[in-house]
């Protein structure tokens, strides 16, 4: 059986009971005294400053209210009428920085209110439930085709089938979720959480997804807008940017989506090959969730190298320290230069970076690491989308969501403006929705 040195790339390093321990569930559920006792802590603030923090405007502190009042049920309520994707954004979302970072007791004891683990107690109460907390209105002959089933187009489709809409979402996957799916780390999504849910928001009715559908291959821009009376365009950005340098081709390297993608489907960790020594380049969330989750798989060694320098760093502080928990080792200020090897990765050169006044730039100076296992974390691209006007690799949107073409909206990751976060693809979606609402009633 391989182990943690086995040279190169290779499965079942760890054995099963080990990987299991390893992908646990990262923030487990609170009890129902657990929850009271955390709910205690929140001083219900007027002008409660996490509730400007939260890109859908949940009011935190009502729903906190009920909690300590013993009606979890209503808290779930008041969270998904701001946030239908409220229970995945209690998993995923980098409360540190948002809701619990502008926390009043974080400012004043550095412990804030819990509020992610608060909001999944009230949420997972209620999906638990059977049927659907919400009733469609009353049908208005109108249809919106929605172009994929991620945050953005779950919530953009949950808000127009509530108004009364027929609404087709169009996805290329087999499974609907997006990235709450596809690219989150197993670890925050335990038990096919991500499935789940997005059954659970169609479930409301008046939803239909066809999978395997892509735009730009089966199907255009001009059918759709000919075929329906709105289009909400959600599919996120499909491509990754590559690896500029000497070497980027040979056996080894890949990219980090593609690599937690295929984890996440897995049915058996330990059938999932990872490298002895891995290397991964970026410094957002991608690049943690990768390089955490090849540790727990048996690696060896894993470091994530960034350009630049760690207040920059696209993960949060809490994302950082959690991968240095867990044995990643983070190299602030360097940038690949060379992928060394005859056939396959076995060291990969860096040169230091500094920021100077025309931007980073190198120093000159470089050092090597080993590696058999390299994951590019370096972004990803939208492609072309055929009349819509762009800018900076996204979609160029106004107001709510509003692009160029009539009867066009756009959201979450592929529009421009946002922050690649789901919470804020899920704010994006409801208000593209209520607009497209009014401008389907007049």
């Amino acid at each position: 059986m391989p182990t943690t040195t086995t040279p190169g790339i290779a499965a079942g390093r760890l054995p099963s009971d080990m990987l299991a321990e390893n992908f646990l569930d990262l923030h487990p559920p609170m009890s129902a005294h657990e929850a009271q006792v955390a709910a205690d802590r929140c001083y219900f603030c007027h002008d409660a400053p996490c509730v400007t923090a939260c890109p859908t405007g949940i009011d935190i502190p009502l729903f906190i209210r009920e909690i300590g009042a013993g009606r979890p049920d209503a808290a779930a309520r008041e969270i998904f009428e701001a946030n239908i994707l409220g229970g995945m954004c209690a998993r995923v979302c980098p409360t540190e920085v948002l809701c619990e970072g502008a926390c009043v007791r974080e400012a004043a004891e550095g412990r804030p209110v819990e509020i992610g683990r608060l909001q999944r107690h009230a949420t997972d109460e209620l999906m638990s439930r059977q049927g659907h907390p919400f009733a469609r209105a009353a049908a208005t002959g109108k249809r919106v085709a929605v172009v994929g089933a991620g945050p953005a187009g779950l919530a953009c489709a949950h808000r127009l089938a509530l108004k009364g809409h027929e609404v087709v979402i169009l996805e290329g996957a087999p499974k609907p979720g997006g990235l709450n799916e596809y690219g989150i780390a197993a670890y925050k999504t335990v038990d096919d959480f991500a499935a789940r849910e997005a059954d659970w928001i169609i479930g409301v009715g008046g939803i239909e997804i066809r999978h395997g559908r892509w735009l730009g291959r089966d199907f255009t821009l001009d059918e759709l807008t000919s075929d329906y009376d709105a289009v909400f365009l959600g599919m996120g950005l499909g491509g990754v940017n590559a690896l500029e340098v000497e070497g980027a081709q040979l056996e080894g390297t890949g990219d980090a989506v593609g690599f937690i993608s295929e984890l996440r489907q897995a049915g058996d960790l330990s059938a999932l090959p990872v490298g002895r020594r891995v290397v991964v380049i970026g410094g957002g969330m991608t690049a943690v969730d990768c390089a955490v989750q090849s540790k727990a798989l048996g690696a060896e060694e894993v470091t994530i190298v960034y350009r630049r320098e760690r207040a920059k760093m696209g993960a949060s502080c809490y994302e950082q320290d959690l991968a240095a928990s867990r044995g990643v080792r983070l190299v602030f200020e360097a940038m690949p230069v060379r992928l060394i090897g005859d056939d396959r990765l076995e060291a990969v050169e860096f040169e230091y970076t500094e920021a100077g006044p025309e931007g980073l730039r190198g120093t000159g100076e470089t050092f090597r690491l080993a590696a058999d296992q390299l994951f590019r974390a370096v972004g990803q691209t939208l492609g072309t989308v055929e009349g819509v006007e762009t800018a900076h690799g996204k979609i160029v949107t106004q107001g709510s969501g509003r692009t160029n073409l009539d009867k066009v909206w756009a959201g979450g990751d592929c529009a421009l403006g946002g922050d690649d976060l789901t919470v804020t693809a899920v704010a994006q979606g409801r208000d593209a929705a209520e607009d497209i609402h009014s401008m389907l009633t007049g």
